[in-house]
């Protein structure tokens, strides 16, 4: 039986669970979000927790993922989730002009990014960002698609990173022998 499935969900105060056969709606304080539940899998909910259960054992594999859908919804309606964005380069820069975020990431033209429904985000100094949501799937898709406008480069590490990110330095050419 699945270890991550058979942990139950507690419910903080202010959270409602509307629960169908086939999907789970969450509501809290930060939002709503509504997950969608696999077949063979049902929730159940009793004094302040819900637990996920399986019908048989075929749907093993589906335990543990609908649970921890599920556990997501009800983290990201109470608290949320961010991730940070550090903006490495000289000249390169964010700008937030109402529901736009204008770039210049050393390219020829500035590069403008439309904020998504339910995303909010926030830029600090003009070389960090913080992208706040409810949804952690669509949080980490706009970090992401934030990344890919300007990916960092392994020489010279330029570009748009995550904050904590590790990224491995190539080393550049050697140059000429001397006397050759």
């Amino acid at each position: 039986m699945s270890r991550i499935g058979r942990k139950p969900i507690a419910l903080p105060s202010g959270v409602k669970v509307s629960l169908t056969a086939s999907r789970v709606e969450v509501q809290g304080p930060k939002g709503k979000l509504a997950v969608a539940i696999p077949a063979g899998i049902q929730f159940q909910q009793k004094d302040g927790v819900l637990t996920a259960l399986r019908a048989t054992d075929d749907h093993s594999a589906l335990h543990g993922l609908a649970r921890a859908l599920v556990a997501n919804a009800v983290h990201g309606v109470t608290e949320g989730f961010k991730k940070e964005l550090d903006i490495v380069g000289v000249g390169y820069r964010a700008e937030l002009k109402g529901k736009v975020i204008n770039f210049a990431l050393g390219y020829s033209h500035p590069v403008e990014f439309p904020i998504p429904e339910g995303i909010t985000i926030t830029v600090e100094k003009q070389t960090r960002m913080v992208v706040t949501g409810a949804d952690k799937g669509q949080v980490g898709q706009v970090a992401a698609d934030l990344r890919a406008l300007r990916p960092p480069d392994p020489y010279k590490q330029k570009g748009v990173r995550i904050s904590g990110q590790r990224l491995k330095k190539k080393a550049g050419k050697a140059g000429a022998k001397a006397g050759a």
